[in-house]
């Protein structure tokens, strides 16, 4: 069975639970943001997932609880002509935050081995190339100190069916449904053989990926700043006074079905012995061609 299929989609929240959990949850990061700045490390935040599986809310039950002069929001659009004409990392790279700063990242450099490789935008030798990129990319963040955290916000077909018809049917929301995202629906397999692929191949000890189960927004919202929460506690060896009892299984509403696992994905041990797979495949692939011209000419 795959990553994503293993997702239990039915975690629900009330909304006296949301409210409680959300409040101890952003009570405990305030004390955590000012125990980053003393202690001088940077946090990047970067947030992946389905078009409107809700990054935008995720990241507004964020913002609330940092200093506005300590963290800045990112939202990465398709690269511009000058930015194409550098690395691809470049845009990102100067957007890394200095020490005691956040950053976060609505969509990211993972757009090379998503909706770039989906897209036949680049080769398969650059995207496949991309999963030892990024992850020396963010090895090198972690070196400089930088906390990292990313989320991927999964949601069902169907439940983006329904969010795009409720903007559609919306005269303020309906700009934010485009032809690409009605495109992008009937690519859906492959998007999310790209997303399986990524989780595994860039899933690390130092910058690992949490699933975000997003069908229902409050459950989200409170998964992704608990998460925020209890890395920045455990990477700063800081316990916060306020809030954080813990989550509570009984505001859950809907039990989770038996047989469905947590789906957190596994630390990529094999990510180098992959990548030199690859490589012989792409050299493989280069060398096939090549003979099959030899023999037409």
């Amino acid at each position: 069975m795959s990553l994503l299929a293993q997702v239990n989609l039915h975690h629900a929240l009330a909304e006296e639970a949301f409210e409680r959990q959300r409040a101890e949850c952003q009570a405990a990061l305030i004390e955590l943001s000012h125990q980053l700045q003393a202690q001088k490390r940077p946090l990047v935040i970067v947030f992946e997932g389905w078009e409107a599986a809700g990054i935008g809310d995720a990241i507004r039950s964020l913002t609330p609880a940092l200093d506005a002069h300590e963290y800045a929001v990112y939202p990465m659009a398709v690269p511009s002509s000058a930015e194409r004409a550098h690395h691809y990392l470049r845009r990102f790279w100067r957007r890394a935050p200095e020490r005691g700063r956040i950053a976060i990242f609505d969509r990211s450099w993972y757009g090379r081995v998503l909706a770039e490789r989906v897209e036949g935008l680049y080769p398969e030798g650059a995207w496949r190339r991309a999963y030892r990129e990024i992850n020396q990319f963010e090895r090198q963040l972690a070196d400089f100190g930088a906390i990292i955290v990313k989320f991927w916000l999964q949601i069902d077909q169907d439940e983006q069916l329904r969010r795009f018809q409720a903007r559609e049917a919306t005269p303020q929301q309906a700009w934010r449904v485009t032809e690409a995202d009605w495109r992008g629906r009937e690519k859906w397999d492959l998007y999310e053989a790209a997303v399986e692929e990524m989780l595994l191949k860039t899933s690390t000890l130092t910058a690992p990926w949490t699933i975000v189960e997003s069908n229902d927004p409050r459950w989200a919202q409170v998964k992704t700043l608990r998460t925020v929460v209890d890395t920045l506690a455990r990477e700063l060896k800081y316990t916060p006074n306020r809030g954080l009892a813990g989550a509570d299984q009984a505001d859950d509403k809907r039990r989770k079905p038996k047989g469905i696992p947590d789906a957190t994905p596994e630390e990529a041990t094999r990510m180098a012995k992959g990548d030199k797979q690859d490589d012989k495949k792409d050299k493989k692939n280069k060398k096939d061609k090549k003979n099959k011209k030899g023999k037409k000419g």
